[in-house]
């Protein structure tokens, strides 16, 4: 049977688990054994689903997940969303559209101790949405602004999607990270690019300024913050440094968001249990969707797919930019209907030989694949974020989503602007590692 056909019948075979509601994880081992069905009756489909679960499962790299999900899970229970729209209030009064930029900043801030967009997206929304309706701003474009940055939870390290990009692509958690910095500035400045343009073309819609602080009181009412950016600092100095790896940076992180939380008052036994069950949740449900992938890749490998795949895009002699021009929509399209960790993991094993073949590096290609995947959270009908803002602002489907199409295009063009100037990914990342 040819190997077109093959894959045909294997992603008909995923598609149905996925649409009669089977487990993501559990519905990527199933189509793995069926493709191992099609790579020849000698090679034992059972022996090969054990060893490689284990071994993706046993990787010292993966250590670094659970401890990121637990720090945004011990911070998440702190008083950290109440504190940030009092302290970046007072230093954003001269720019136009004032308030509205505590969306980015705060989302920004909030993103790189969080890892996980809707986190980021509903506790920034849980208090920026009735403070900002409060004082008069346009709540189409608060809705917006929050759909779009909140979705910097997975593109400012450090990022559970990012983890998991690195572990599936087999490429330094730590160049991933890094390259994740400028990237996430270039999306947080076309986002207050845009509030302020808006904000200019609409001054009867922006409220007038609120009476102005002095440097002190700007001081006192920023004070709460400063911890959590000085472990925000910690963490990403450790990183670029080098003083400590992924793993142990995450561990520093944890110890960090536990003192915070007892400083702040807010560690109790009660409050700690519920991080430590939110974060095991969260982890189980990734680790068995990578399992589940790493067994599919296997398959898909031993049937010679993503190699005739990757050999057929060569024959069509794409040009680089036509290649992530094609998986953009393909991206695109598939965060109609998945989430972003699935969409990493069920794509990879046949996109990543097609972008090694383009020439991309891999640590460029996972930055890309985080801002398609930041796309879908705010692509109708299962973009997540457009879920959450519906949810706490009462809004029907559509207004939040015709609310968050300007952002939507701002991400088209960070990628594109990213793909036409790559060095804005890899210049932090050649830095630290110039071998």
């Amino acid at each position: 049977m040819e190997l077109l056909s093959i894959a045909a019948i294997l992603l008909g075979f995923l598609a149905l688990l996925l649409g009669a509601g089977v487990w993501i994880g559990v519905a990527l081992m199933a189509t793995g054994w069926a493709g191992m069905q099609f790579a020849g009756g000698a090679i034992p489909a059972g022996s090969v689903l054990a060893t490689t679960v284990w071994g993706n499962s046993a990787s010292w790299s993966l250590a670094a997940l659970p401890l990121f999900i637990w720090m945004g899970e011990i911070l998440f229970r702190t008083r950290l969303s109440e504190e940030m729209f009092r302290g970046f209030a007072p230093w954003l009064n001269w720019l136009p559209g004032r308030l509205m930029h505590v969306n980015v900043l705060a989302c920004g801030v909030f993103g790189s101790v969080s890892g996980s967009s809707a986190a980021t997206c509903a506790t920034v929304a849980k208090i920026a949405l009735p403070e900002l309706k409060k004082r008069g701003y346009d709540e189409n474009l608060s809705l917006g602004s929050l759909a779009g940055a909140g979705t910097l939870g997975i593109l400012i390290p450090p990022s559970i999607t990012m983890v998991v990009y690195a572990v599936q692509a087999n490429v330094s958690i730590i160049q991933v990270f890094l390259a994740g910095f400028l990237p996430g500035l270039l999306v947080m400045a076309l986002y207050s690019g845009y509030i302020g343009i808006w904000s200019l073309a609409n001054p009867s819609r922006t409220p007038p300024a609120e009476p102005p602080m002095s440097f002190r009181q700007r001081i006192s009412e920023s004070l709460n913050l400063i911890p959590c950016l000085l472990l925000i600092i910690f963490v990403f100095l450790s990183l670029l440094m080098g003083w400590a790896t992924a793993t142990e940076c995450a561990a520093w992180g944890v110890l960090g968001s536990l003192a915070i939380a007892w400083w702040q008052g807010a560690l109790t036994w009660e409050s700690f249990w519920a991080s430590v069950m939110g974060a095991t949740r969260v982890n189980c449900m990734i680790l068995l969707i990578l399992a589940g992938a790493s067994y599919m890749g296997t398959s898909m490998a031993y049937t010679g797919i993503p190699l005739a795949l990757a050999s057929w895009v060569n024959s069509l002699q794409l040009s680089p930019y036509a290649l992530i021009a094609a998986l953009t929509v393909m991206y695109i399209v598939l965060g109609t209907a998945l989430d972003g960790i699935s969409m990493i993991v069920l794509t990879t094993a046949i996109v990543i030989p097609m972008v090694k073949q383009a020439g991309f590096d891999l640590v460029w290609f996972g930055i890309f694949l985080v801002l398609v995947v930041e796309m879908a959270e705010v692509s109708p009908p299962v973009g997540f974020n457009l879920f959450v803002l519906q949810t706490m602002s009462g809004k029907d489907s559509n207004t939040v989503a015709k609310a968050a199409l300007p952002f939507f295009f701002l991400l088209v063009l960070a990628v594109a602007i990213i793909t036409v100037f790559p060095d804005i990914v890899m210049l932090l990342p050649r830095i630290a590692f110039p071998g």
